[in-house]
């Protein structure tokens, strides 16, 4: 068996998801007796092989074309398959994020695999690889395995915890032939907020819900969310009422998440905003509904009014800090 680990980059920096997934590579690899590689596709990006051997790929493949300075994904799913195919890789690894839920399918249909979209654990039981993934909305998981010779697995971010091993990284340049129409469509532009931390990579999160009611009391979350070191996040009410933009919506249509905290505010548990971030290691809910679905799944609960809550919160977080 041999193991292909996507790493995704962005602007020639890596994310998070990129130390996850070769983690998960890494830990696969030593389960399963075999190798792994880590691949980078874009332009000028083999100086972040340095970064990669950090969390133990040794072994690093970078497909290199001036056109890919803008992400297209035809052709980095193109370069992606025709690396597994040449390296004779059995299963390949990619992160579940915006870009990986349109390249892992491609992938999967070019390679003739099957695929396991939005693995959050990946086990080898009786020499096979098993994956667990949410169903229904997050209400319960599942075990599959792909039967086909080439398997895709798209692993769901900040759920596979990453962990350094140093490594003296090999770096190889792999050629890879594009068709007329791998670059039909690329990306031009990316609208980034500035000042603001991404949801999807804090290790903090405070999110509001409708019980806010407007979008000019948001404040009181901007400001725990501050006080915490954390990102602000929002329920899709809120956000499809407008108050907030859809980049820091959590949920199922969101972004899923899985900080050390999370703290929700005034949001009552919607199935599609658990399925977003249950999986936080520690969640703190408050909500003047004791009944509140958000409270079946908290590790600490508040029963009370943000409005009195959360400026207590702050006050006191504030206070620890000496602020």
């Amino acid at each position: 068996m041999k193991i292909l680990a996507y790493i995704e980059q962005r602007g020639g920096e890596l994310k998070k998801n990129a130390f996850e997934t070769v983690t998960a590579a890494r830990t696969l690899a030593a389960q399963t007796g075999s190798s792994f590689s880590a691949l980078l596709v874009g332009h000028d990006v083999a100086g972040l092989a340095e970064r990669l051997a950090q969390y133990g790929a040794a072994d690093v493949i970078v497909v290199d074309d001036a056109r890919l300075e803008q992400y297209a994904s035809r052709a980095v799913a193109t370069a992606i398959a025709a690396v597994a195919a040449a390296e004779g890789s059995s299963v390949v690894l990619i992160s579940n994020t915006s870009h990986g839920k349109d390249l892992a399918p491609r992938v999967a249909i070019k390679l003739e695999a099957g695929l396991a979209p939005d693995t959050v654990a990946l086990a080898v039981q009786d020499g096979r690889i098993v994956a667990t993934r949410p169903v229904y909305a997050g209400k319960a998981r599942v075990d599959v395995a792909v039967a086909t010779p080439v398997q895709v697995y798209s692993l769901r971010p900040n759920v596979f915890t990453a962990s350094a091993a140093e490594a003296a990284a090999s770096v190889r340049t792999a050629t890879v032939g594009f068709g007329p129409k791998d670059f039909d469509a690329k990306v031009v532009e990316t609208m980034v907020n500035t000042g603001k931390r991404d949801v999807a990579e804090a290790d903090v999160i405070v999110s509001g819900g409708r019980g806010f009611k407007g979008p000019e009391n948001f404040y009181l979350v901007e400001n725990l969310a501050e006080a915490l070191g954390g990102a602000v996040g929002a329920s899709r009410a809120v956000v499809d009422a407008g108050w907030r933009p859809h980049s820091e919506q959590v949920g199922q249509t969101g972004k899923t998440v899985s900080p050390s905290l999370y703290v929700a505010c005034a949001i009552s548990g919607a199935v599609q905003h658990l399925a977003g971030m249950s999986s936080s290691k520690f969640i703190v809910a408050i909500n003047k509904d004791k009944d509140a679905p958000i409270f079946s799944v908290a590790d600490y609960g508040i029963i009370g009014d943000v409005f009195d809550v959360v400026p207590l919160m702050t006050q006191e977080v504030n206070a620890l800090h000496g602020r």
